[in-house]
């Protein structure tokens, strides 16, 4: 009779202790903490470098550790050729080869145990400083609105253009912007440099598909292009 009463405990307790043990297990596999960017510093120029030519020099890239994390990746990119780099760690810190007197951007993305999601940092922005930089272009400008590749509804003919821009050296000027059915290359207006952020109206037709591009001045006549970005109207 006892044996029979231990058995059938047993059958009670088994699946609890299965569910049991998979809620913890579940638990225990949380997403990763977004890491918090150190180094290079945002908008600044990289000036904490090893040089290796006259070129090149290595940047150290640092960032918090965070919770419940296995390994991170950096990402790279050169803002004026859109070139991506990645790099793979299980330490907050990556040291990468550059090249000097250009834009670039970085994030970290922070990976979890199996069936998590990833966490993802804040994108930040620097210059890579040079032997022979004094002053730097602006950083390229960021076309906010349209959306490349959006459809926008213009109202009285007219849609607002949206960028933001900064620069290392706060002398930034003006801006060209361009503006056509075809290529992104006809100049429609020079705007003053007033705030990081910029919006013009633009005069449009309904129906078309429109090309876009801001190129953005400093004081010394450095200069840097957004790109071409698309839209069309409705």
């Amino acid at each position: 009779m006892r044996i029979l009463k231990i058995r059938y405990l047993l059958q009670i307790l088994f699946p609890l202790l299965f569910l049991y043990c998979t809620k913890d297990e579940v638990q225990n596999t949380g997403r990763p903490g977004i890491p918090n960017l150190v180094f290079p510093e945002n908008n600044t120029p990289c000036l904490d470098t090893t040089v290796i030519n006259d070129n090149q020099s290595s940047v150290t890239f640092r960032w918090s550790l965070t919770r419940d994390t296995n390994s991170y990746r950096l990402f790279v990119t050169n803002l004026s050729t859109d070139e991506l780099q990645q790099f793979s760690s299980e330490n907050p810190e990556v040291t990468a080869t550059l090249n000097h007197g250009e834009p670039y951007s970085w994030k970290v993305r922070a990976y979890g145990p199996k069936g998590t999601a990833p966490s993802e940092s804040e994108i930040w922005k620097f210059y890579l400083s040079g032997p022979a930089i004094d002053n730097y272009a602006p950083f390229p400008p960021e076309l906010t609105f349209p959306i490349s590749g959006s459809t926008v509804t213009p109202i009285n003919n007219l849609i607002p253009l949206q960028w933001s821009c900064s620069d290392v050296d706060n002398d930034l000027s003006s801006y060209e912007v361009y503006l056509d059915k075809v290529d992104g290359t006809t100049l429609i207006k020079i705007v003053d440099h007033k705030s990081e952020t910029t919006s013009l109206d633009a005069e449009v037709e309904q129906g078309f598909v429109y090309y876009w591009k801001v190129v953005a001045k400093d004081a010394q006549g450095n200069e840097s292009n957004s790109g071409v970005y698309s839209f069309r109207t409705n």
